[in-house]
């Protein structure tokens, strides 16, 4: 496992914003060595289910696990999210999903710009 896939690469695929045929083509050229967070595949569902769409997250869900480690922070873990967003000023989602890819040693993988603020921290990729 080698990287830590951020909610948005995922939303993009399911939402079918313009970024859409990078993230897929990541994900398949790199299968088997991704993960999701615990947080990611549950706003995932959220989203999915306040529009309507469970047979999405679902077939999300059948689609990634197979291939894909889900991941999750200890409870001590959740002590430097609250660091992390003190320090870098991220909101929660990206200081979890900083905090957990750092304690594991992934490449952060992401759309999100406001992780720049932490490449000295974490080894980034932009898609």
């Amino acid at each position: 496992m080698n990287f830590l896939v951020d909610t948005n690469i995922f939303l993009e695929i399911l939402l079918g914003q313009p970024n859409k045929g990078r993230c897929k083509s990541f994900l398949q050229e790199n299968t088997g060595r991704c993960a999701i967070s615990d947080f990611a595949a549950h706003s995932i569902g959220v989203i999915c289910y306040r529009s309507r769409r469970q047979q999405v997250y679902q077939a999300f869900l059948s689609d990634i696990f197979p291939a894909t480690t889900l991941l999750h922070l200890d409870k001590q873990g959740y002590a430097a999210v609250l660091q992390s967003h003190q320090r870098y000023g991220l909101d929660f989602d990206d200081a979890y999903h900083f905090t957990l890819a750092r304690s594991c040693g992934l490449t952060l993988v992401t759309q999100d710009s406001d992780f720049d603020r932490v490449k000295a921290e974490v080894s980034l990729r932009f898609l």
